[in-house]
């Protein structure tokens, strides 16, 4: 391998205790109100990987079982009272399962931690954040409306109403389980719909504690279900039941590309977000250290394992080689280790096969004349999955790690002469997620801004969001966009209803 920097000058991986006493947590099937094990008895067991040490076990369900979930879903939605709740009464339900999470954040949080691999003061603050997506979506509940339109003559009054879809397919992945499905969920319900969850089988943890907390909060029996277990025979039916009215997916450009082409043939609605390649472009004129500190955060945040992780720094040829030194001695001092220690920062990588795929897209990399400036390689005393902090330079747009979603903690740094040719590079990827500009000049800004194709623009910072901004991605990156105003009437249909006002006056046969 190509390497210019040693890897010993990377901070010590951090130990942590062994998980003795630990109780792996139990997680059954939630269908039409009741707690149950798969149809046929199969369990699938969760491995941390940070410890090596089981920590969860789920109801492995069949298609069986998810055909029950889509059913009950159907029948809470066409004959229970949810859909035909005031929305007053849907947004008292959603404040009291926010209430609900804020109650069991270090509950939340540990199993997520242990089960992801993410430092646990990572989890706790985005379990507490997930907060804050309920309380938002109660108020979207209150508020959905239609509209009026008493311009169409003294003899008709127009009304367009909104109703929910029906039933929503939810599949969520497993870097931010209970985070995304926050971004769904609620949303779905303050509208009026019932939903069927899927969870990945690696992260299940926080969606089955959820529906613990549904169920106390008064959502009624069948408005929420939950099937673990593998995809192919879970995640599947939900694309192509025809009582499922809506498909929401979050997770990879390949499986979000599949089920579409599934959902398609019943002429399904669907939501998508997936993949990013997100650059993050930098000016001569910008703060520097905000900006280190930002690139730093952007791409070893969740260990890569992020869809907006600024996995590529398009950076001015003039301060490249500065810009890739301040970046390395930053990076040398991350905490990585133990995910319950209380200084790591990065924690393990979530599974074997994950590790995998990261290497070798740095391999293929270095085939192509990247070189790798710092890490690059597994933790050699290591006995969870954890990969070192990695910074490849000499990268230029059409390598692959400059195009290809990584998905773990490893930067690309790729110069450009000027605004012009950095918008060319940001664009020159299938994604379109998210990018960053830093510059002191307003005008410079704004043309990025402008310029880049991509669903978020962040100026001066990254990785901030909240639940009033819209989230979703051009391009690979997705279809249809997450929170915000509308997030809840993408889960909805307009009905135009046309009201005749006095005598219909006869004009086509007299």
């Amino acid at each position: 391998m190509k390497t210019v920097d040693s890897k010993p000058n990377l901070a010590p991986l951090l130990k942590g205790a062994p998980l003795n006493g630990f109780e792996p947590y139990y997680g059954r099937l939630f269908i039409d109100g009741q707690w149950r094990e798969a149809s046929d008895g199969a369990r699938v067991e969760r491995t941390s990987p940070a410890h090596g040490t089981p920590v969860s076990s789920y109801s492995a369900a069949t298609p069986e079982d998810a055909q029950a979930a889509i059913e009950a879903a159907h029948r809470a939605f066409r004959n229970g009272p949810w859909a035909k709740m005031k929305g007053a009464e849907r947004a008292r339900v959603l404040l009291a399962v926010a209430d609900g999470i804020a109650a069991r954040i270090d509950r939340l949080a540990l199993i997520e931690s242990l089960e992801n691999g993410k430092p646990l003061a990572q989890a706790r603050a985005e379990v507490a954040g997930c907060v804050d997506l309920w309380q938002y979506a109660a108020s979207l509940a209150r508020t959905l409306s239609g509209d009026a339109y008493d311009t169409l003559g003294d003899d008709m009054l127009g009304l367009v109403l909104r109703q929910p879809i029906g039933v929503v397919g939810i599949i969520t992945p497993w870097n931010f389980p209970l985070w995304i499905l926050c971004q769904k969920l609620p949303f779905a319900l303050a509208a009026g719909c019932a939903c069927v969850i899927k969870p990945s089988e690696l992260t299940s943890g926080t969606t089955v504690m959820l529906m613990e907390i549904l169920e106390q909060a008064g959502v009624p029996a069948g408005v929420a279900n939950v099937v673990t277990g593998k995809g192919a025979r879970v995640g599947q039916p939900l694309a192509q039941s025809e009582r499922v009215d809506m498909l929401s997916f979050t997770g990879s450009t390949a499986v979000g590309s599949m089920l579409a082409s599934v959902a398609s043939k019943g002429l399904k609605k669907v939501a998508l977000e997936l993949g990013g390649k997100n650059p993050q472009i930098v000016f001569p004129d910008c703060d520097w250290d905000a900006m280190i500190d930002a690139v730093v955060f952007g791409v070893y945040f969740n260990a890569g394992e992020c869809c907006n992780s600024g996995s590529r720094v398009i950076v001015h040829e003039s301060i490249a080689e500065r810009f890739t030194a301040a970046v390395i001695e930053r990076a040398r001092q991350v905490p990585v280790g133990d995910p319950l220690h209380p200084d790591a920062k990065v924690g393990a990588i979530v599974s074997e096969q994950q590790m995998a795929d990261i290497l070798d897209h740095i391999e293929r990399g270095v085939s192509a004349g990247a070189t790798v400036r710092l890490g690059g390689g597994r933790y050699d005393d290591a006995s969870g999955f954890y990969l070192e902090p990695t910074v490849l330079a000499d990268v230029t747009p059409e390598m692959s790690v400059a195009r290809e979603e990584i998905f773990g903690p490893v930067l690309s740094v790729i110069a450009f002469r000027d605004t012009e040719h950095a918008i060319d590079i940001a664009n020159d990827t299938a994604y379109g997620l998210s990018a960053a500009v830093w510059s002191r000049d307003l005008d410079t800004c704004l043309t990025v801004a402008r310029g880049v194709d991509a669903g978020t623009i962040w100026v001066n910072t990254f990785l901030d969001g909240y639940p009033e901004l819209p989230f979703g991605g051009f391009k690979a990156s997705g279809v249809g966009r997450e929170l915000g105003k509308q997030a809840v009437e993408d889960y909805t249909e307009t009905k135009t209803v046309q009201l005749h006002i006095g005598p219909r006056r006869q004009f086509w046969l007299k």
